[in-house]
């Protein structure tokens, strides 16, 4: 995951829990719209960035999938 998609990660769980907090969000549905709200805010950002640089955000860089190569490597290194 590259410092972009953490970033705006954390920019749309933090809006996510602000605007909970602030609405006294109870229950599933109402949670659930926080939580649409605050990645529609992190989405926008995203968006807005990805204009102006002219560069994805999103990267192929996968930490499940660097987990997975160094555990076939550790694998290999104990036989």
């Amino acid at each position: 995951m590259s410092d972009w998609e953490l970033i705006f990660t954390m920019l749309g769980e933090k809006a996510t829990t602000d605007i909970a907090k602030t609405r006294d969000a109870q229950g599933f549905d109402e949670n659930k719209e926080a939580a649409q709200r605050g990645g529609q805010i992190a989405s926008n950002a995203r968006k807005e960035l990805e204009q102006e640089t002219k560069k994805s955000v999103v990267s192929k860089n996968n930490f499940l999938g660097l987990t997975q190569k160094k555990k076939i490597k550790d694998d290999k290194n104990v036989k």
